[in-house]
């Protein structure tokens, strides 16, 4: 059986929305909209424009540009583990051989 679906009421740069999602989820969408909020708030106190469209759009900007560095460095880390344990399986084959 799936999970039921729930409304969560979440407010961001002074509008309410609704958001329907599991019931898990009211917890984390509060949480993720505290994040857009934020960074919401801090985009309006470094441009000159009042318009909440363009400050929307200039936030997904900012939070796109931030997960894109996040998923870069986490793809460069994924590089070195497999490095690692490609290493690892080698030494662990000659030694077996020895």
């Amino acid at each position: 059986m799936g999970a039921r679906s729930t409304t969560t009421a979440v407010e961001i740069f002074g509008s309410v929305y609704y958001v329907r999602g599991s019931d898990n989820d009211g917890d984390s969408l509060r949480e993720l909209a505290s994040v857009v909020d934020s960074k919401m708030r801090e985009v309006a106190a470094q441009v000159a424009t009042v318009d909440t469209a363009k400050l929307a759009v200039l936030t997904a900007l900012n939070l796109a540009d931030e997960l894109s560095r996040c998923q870069k460095i986490q793809e460069g880390e994924r590089d070195k583990v497999r490095e690692k344990v490609r290493q690892l399986t080698q030494e662990l084959q000659q030694a077996l051989r020895d």
